[in-house]
């Protein structure tokens, strides 16, 4: 047989690689597609870098000041811009040219890591100058994230859109492993300026890609200025707040990332208080993070249909919640090291389902905003989270407060799991557009 196979066009790709284990199962009919391997693997390359400088930028911050607070503070700034920026940015990603906006931020990511590089080689850093870039790091990402995003349909064609929602969460969970596993061993030998320095390279590489994918005009743009850019950030909230499906969702996601979300943001403190450790015991924490998450993350891509996505999204925040409780109160770093597994894990499964839900449930004139409002849950509750694991960790130690926020997400899961038919009913089975604006 010719090797332009039986419809007489070359396959997409012919080697190996891209057969993963049910590889005609939805990842791999997903990595069919040659732009999802380029945004992906780009992806792969600028999340490797952004969890290294995250390490980084931690250690440095405890090594400045030997203080939990100020470590949540750091974590808080990096986080926190979200709160504002993120629903302007979504709203900014459904009206300018997506591809354009994503390359200009990832540019900006690379210019910031740059400079904290540079000011921390330099011996001029301080914890006001480090908070003062992470803010501003903050403010960049949030503008990145819907962009990137909201792009993933146009890559793509609909019936793949879960598997390659779910490759997204992959891809950053890869990382997340990939990340602290190069970041310990190099800030344990050489310091943190070398780690934070291979962001700024990984995030001018991935801006370099972004020309090369081929999407459609209709997927770079949401639609035309209809109003003005605060108008439709309050249509994209109102949209999102009336939806049957999406309201109590966001909300659900929000309230228990807030909850347990901070302790992961925080992990140096805990590495020496509650273990007694150092920063290679951080790479290795972290990295069990990543190894749970990409594990977990590849079963629930692996199922490639809506149907059950929302009793995941809702069920994993008991997991999260049991094994954070566990983890703060051993002392005995093995199980520490599993505990975080099946944190990263849980939380997983729920990021990849929530997106997964929101994705195919949103219209298309609102997905850069709703993927923002996702994006600022992301970002805003581990930022809380962490400030305020921070300052009571500093009053109380990081036991007590850290029990109380699981066991507080243990009651917001079971007003979830009393919602979950109607969230169930409205995204796993979304009805008709108009009907929903009817609602609205």
């Amino acid at each position: 047989m010719s090797r332009r196979g039986r419809a007489g066009k070359l396959p997409l790709w012919r080697g190996p690689a891209w057969r993963l284990p049910g590889g005609r199962g939805p990842l791999g009919r997903a990595l069919a597609h040659r732009d999802i391997r380029l945004f992906f693997s780009a992806s792969l390359l600028a999340w490797t870098g952004l969890w290294m400088q995250r390490i980084a930028v931690s250690w440095l911050a405890w090594e400045l000041t030997g203080s939990a607070f100020w470590v949540g503070v750091v974590a808080f700034a990096d986080l926190a811009p979200a709160i504002i920026i993120s629903p302007i940015a979504g709203a900014l990603a459904d009206r300018v040219d997506r591809v354009r906006m994503a390359t200009l931020t990832q540019i900006l990511t690379a210019i910031q890591a740059s400079v904290v590089a540079g000011l921390t080689a330099a011996g001029v850093m301080s914890i006001e100058l480090l908070i003062a870039l992470e803010l501003l790091a903050g403010i960049i990402s949030s503008f990145t994230q819907p962009a990137r995003q909201s792009l993933m349909p146009g890559l793509a064609p609909a019936a793949d859109l879960p598997a390659a929602v779910a490759l997204n969460s992959l891809c950053f969970n890869l990382a997340r492993f990939l990340g602290p596993a190069c970041a310990g061993p190099l800030i344990a030998a050489y310091g943190v300026v070398p780690a934070i320095a291979c962001n700024a390279v990984a995030f001018a590489v991935a801006a370099g890609t972004m020309p090369l994918l081929r999407i459609a005009a209709t997927a770079r743009r949401g639609h035309a200025a209809t109003a003005s850019l605060f108008s439709e950030v309050a249509e994209g909230i109102t949209y999102a707040a009336r939806h049957p499906g999406l309201g109590p969702l966001l909300l659900y996601a929000s309230l228990t990332a807030t909850l347990l979300r901070g302790v992961q943001e925080i992990l140096p403190p805990y590495v020496e208080q509650v273990f007694g450790r150092g920063a290679e015991s951080l790479a290795m924490l972290t990295a069990a993070f990543g190894v749970g998450a990409l594990v977990t993350g590849l079963l629930v891509a692996a199922r490639g249909r809506l149907e059950g996505t929302t009793t995941l999204a809702i069920g994993a925040i008991g997991v999260q919640a049991l094994a954070t409780a566990a983890f703060c109160a051993t002392g005995w770093f093995p199980l520490g090291l599993v505990c975080a597994a099946v944190m990263g894990g849980s939380a997983s499964v729920h990021g990849i389902s929530v997106q997964m839900l929101a994705q195919s449930a949103s219209d298309a004139s609102m997905r850069g905003r709703i993927l923002s409002l996702w994006g600022l849950i992301t970002r805003a509750g581990p930022a809380v989270g962490a400030l305020a694991l921070g300052a009571a960790g500093q009053a109380f130690g990081l036991r007590l407060p850290t029990l109380v926020f699981a066991g507080l997400s243990l009651v917001v899961l079971a007003w979830g799991l009393l919602r979950r038919r109607q969230i169930a009913a409205a995204l796993e089975h979304p009805v008709p557009r108009d009907k929903v604006t009817e609602n609205l």
